[in-house]
């Protein structure tokens, strides 16, 4: 089986302000480096946008009204000091929602080993009624309760090593007893959650602060001293990935000091789980990143990994 990459059109129709980090060439840039020779056996898919009722796995449908009605007919509207829409938006995020759901289908159909998705806007920052951070709605915590509640799954492992801190995806899945939420990210740092203290009301998140100026050295260490032993005993029958990739060097928000070949470490453990509990099944979804040249950089690392992971374990 092959690794399908997922995206959509319409996520390039979410407008962000003049130098705004969360901008359409974000994904521009993802896009043009997955266009390389090196990844002409991704299998290129594109599932349709959401349905809307899919949303309510994770959100109400009262905040679900309240992002449709915030969407402005031209220009601009700013939901919080990070969060802005355009009229473009509600329709870009229900595309992002839908290749994740439609990477997770064929995942679990078999259709392929593992998967990218690189939608826009990001989503690990959207709490259960409130946008933050770039994000509207909830794409990873919504694939998994889908993989759960659809697909008829028991345990279902979310991993963020985005460099910030998985807020909302904690807050969607703080009550499911069925996942086991992993964030790794810098500490002090936006948005301010994320202690180790915070664990879910089943013992069942992770939170791994690192402190600024981490290396790839400190992250693989503390990665196997405090989360693949927890992630090997869960033992999950599906892997999801927040993969951002602003924890990296160049990246302007942050200070931590991973390299491309940390991205592709973390990807090989995160393997490696997958394929020793889950028949390799794997989904990951691109989050933050915000120079452009790291970014694409260390998606393209990633997604190799992907590749011949997926590649290898199919034979």
């Amino acid at each position: 089986m092959s690794t399908a990459l997922f995206t959509h059109p319409a996520c390039l129709g979410h407008v962000t302000p003049e130098g705004h980090p969360e901008r359409a060439a974000r994904l521009e840039h993802v896009l043009a480096a997955l266009a390389a020779p090196a990844f002409a056996a991704l299998d290129r898919r594109q599932a349709p946008p959401a349905d809307p009722a899919e949303l309510l796995r994770s959100h109400p449908q009262s905040y679900v009204d309240e992002i449709r009605a915030a969407i402005p007919a031209s220009g601009l509207n700013q939901l919080d000091p990070d969060t802005h829409v355009s009229p473009g938006s509600f329709d870009a995020a229900l595309a992002g929602v839908g290749q994740a759901l439609g990477a997770l289908d064929a995942v679990m159909a078999g259709e392929a080993q593992n998967a990218f998705v690189a939608p826009r806007p990001p989503g690990h920052h959207a709490e259960t009624a409130r946008p933050m951070g770039f994000c509207l709605f909830g794409t990873v915590a919504i694939a998994a309760m889908r993989a759960l509640d659809h697909h008829g799954l028991n345990r279902v492992a979310v991993v963020d090593f985005d460099v910030h801190h998985g807020n909302g995806t904690q807050d969607l899945l703080w009550n499911e007893a069925r996942t086991l939420f992993v964030s790794s990210h810098q500490m002090p740092l936006w948005p301010g959650t994320g202690e180790a203290s915070e664990r879910g009301a089943h013992d069942n998140v992770i939170n791994l602060p690192l402190a600024p100026g981490c290396d790839g050295t400190a992250f693989r260490t503390a990665y196997e001293a405090h989360v693949l032993p927890r992630l090997e005993a869960f033992a999950p029958e599906l892997v999801l990935v927040s993969a951002g990739f602003d924890a990296h060097a160049d990246d302007p928000l942050a200070q931590l000091m991973l390299e491309d070949a940390d991205f592709a470490w973390i990807t090989h453990r995160l393997c490696d789980l997958a394929q020793a509990h889950a028949g390799g099944r794997l989904v990951s979804v691109l989050e933050g990143g915000y120079d452009l040249a790291a970014l694409s950089s260390a998606t393209a690392t990633h997604v190799q990994v992907l590749m011949e992971r997926g590649a290898h374990e199919s034979r």
